[in-house]
């Protein structure tokens, strides 16, 4: 059966309230299809099978954050709150961020205490930080249990845990002390104690930790989970690698939005967003490049003597001006890669700047000799040298440009994925004209 058809039979079993056979259709069906299927339906028969459903706190975790904003204000009150209560703390954190001030006003008396202290304390957390992006939900023990008692305690606390292959030991104040894995307990006598297995040289976040470098962390031990700490070593809840995942994919999303002049946005659908919003994330930087720009138009009249003397030059200019604005994006590109992976660092400054300096070379080496040849057609041997030495000088400038460019704003505490392909590449335009009408200026007067 085509997807079409099957949601038209969907459908039409809704429409009947012939829920039980809807039901039995999609009970085959993974959380993250599921949550696409609700998302094509009608919106009133989306509601029906949600609220049917028997997972439906998890598949909710899967709709887009405009759909879930449709459900939360479409759905009874205790509808969605029982949604709420059943979703993990961590997403129903971001969920009760996402309302406003009368939704959660509304929303919080119909849940439980315990879920609503919950979701005080993680929504009290700056967004971008590891707290902002940590589940409550986790499983402890304390370092006098032995292995038998040890395993029944994670018996009990399964059902309440986002994860239960890993526990953190905890002293009286709930200061972390250790970490255990479910292998280790496995594996160990039942008369060992939890305080002579657990691992102590622990890998932690604070709260306060950019969720950035949080990701990077879990990816650099290959965790599972990290747990979170305050200050005061107070363990108060760990970030899944899930949830690591899903910080590394909104990041590179606004690392790619930035590196094309867009201004950032995580969320941005560029199929749901409106009109105004695309234009408005758009408009500030092509407005700034543009007068950027007018520095090639600066110079290209500071030089108008010699253009007038010598007309070929214009047919090269924006063949050199456009290989420049090519190795600076190239360079910027590979280094905002570098720096945001951790690759490199500021101090590495030096070192990659000779070793970009003889790539440069050898880049504009290679065109200018296939530039040099296309001007002694075109010209003679003084238009032929004049386009070698532009082509090498503007691309060597440009790699140099492309490369340090993400360096200083990184020194200045800027993201270094500002350095985007629209602003090297018009830098370097300017660059260009001024260098190749300055060099044809000596050599042909």
């Amino acid at each position: 059966m085509s997807h079409n058809n099957f949601l038209y039979l969907l459908n039409e079993a809704l429409d009947k309230q012939h829920i039980q056979l809807a039901l039995d259709s999609v009970k085959t069906f993974r959380a993250a299809d599921l949550a696409d299927v609700l998302s094509q339906l009608p919106f009133e028969n989306s509601q029906v099978l949600l609220q049917h459903l028997p997972d439906r706190a998890y598949v909710f975790t899967y709709l887009s954050p405009d759909v879930q904003m449709k459900f939360a204000n479409a759905l009874p009150r205790q509808t969605l709150a029982e949604i709420v209560g059943e979703m993990s703390s961590d997403k129903r954190a971001d969920l009760f961020k996402s309302l406003n001030q009368q939704q959660q006003d509304a929303l919080l008396p119909a849940l439980a205490q315990a879920e609503r202290e919950d979701i005080r304390l993680l929504s009290s957390f700056v967004e971008g930080t590891a707290g902002a992006i940590m589940s409550s939900e986790y499983a402890t023990l304390k370092p006098d249990l032995n292995v038998q008692d040890a395993i029944k305690m994670l018996r009990l606390e399964a059902l309440d845990t986002e994860t239960i292959y890993f526990a953190y030991v905890l002293d009286e104040a709930r200061k972390l002390l250790g970490v255990i894995s479910l292998k280790q307990l496995i594996l160990a006598k039942e008369e060992q104690n939890i305080a002579d297995l657990m691992t102590t040289n622990i890998v932690s976040a604070f709260v306060d930790t950019d969720q950035d470098e949080v990701a990077k962390t879990i990816a650099r031990y290959d965790l599972l989970a990290l747990p979170v700490i305050d200050h005061q070593g107070v363990m108060v809840g760990i970030v899944t690698y899930d949830d690591a995942m899903d910080v590394a994919s909104e990041e590179a999303t606004e690392d790619f939005l930035k590196a094309g002049a867009v201004n950032a946005d995580r969320k941005l659908s560029l199929k749901s967003a409106p009109i105004l919003l695309l234009y408005q994330r758009r408009v500030y930087w092509l407005v700034f490049l543009v007068f950027g720009s007018l520095l090639s138009g600066l110079g290209i009249a500071h030089f108008e003597d010699i253009i007038a003397a010598n007309i070929v030059l214009v047919f090269f200019l924006p063949l050199l001006v456009g290989s420049g604005g090519n190795a600076g994006s190239q360079s910027a590109t590979l280094m905002v890669r570098a720096l945001a992976t951790g690759d490199v660092h500021f101090k590495d400054w030096f070192y990659l700047l000779s070793r970009e300096s003889l790539v440069a070379l050898c880049l504009g080496g290679t065109m200018a000799m296939a530039v040099s040849a296309l001007g002694y057609f075109r010209g003679d041997e003084m238009v032929a040298l004049v386009l070698a030495l532009s082509m090498l000088t503007i691309v060597m400038m440009g790699c140099l440009i492309g490369m340090s460019l993400p360096f200083v704003l990184n020194r200045f505490g800027m993201d270094p994925a500002s350095a985007s392909a629209p602003l090297v590449t018009s830098i370097c335009d300017a660059k260009g004209v001024l260098i190749y009408l300055f060099i044809a200026s000596q050599l042909l007067l």
